[in-house]
């Protein structure tokens, strides 16, 4: 999945974590929790940019979970 430059994807091995998704663009990376779509940690984005992923995030949301479900079997 890309959307406008973006690259949202998983880590495999994050146990324990609850449901996020991870977002980069060039050398920018952001962490993104999936139930309330705030920013867990991001580097390089700027805060409008940070707003898009929100936005990007709440707009795929269900996507997002039924991909994290499918992706580590829960």
């Amino acid at each position: 999945m890309r959307v406008e430059g973006y690259r949202p994807y998983f880590y495999s091995h994050e146990p324990g974590e609850p449901p996020h998704v991870h977002i980069d663009k060039g050398a920018a990376t952001a962490k993104v929790w999936l139930h309330d779509a705030s920013v867990a940690r991001s580097s390089g984005f700027t805060a409008q940019e940070l707003g898009k992923l929100q936005r990007l995030v709440r707009n795929e949301q269900v996507v997002l979970k039924g991909a994290w479900d499918a992706f580590f079997g829960t």
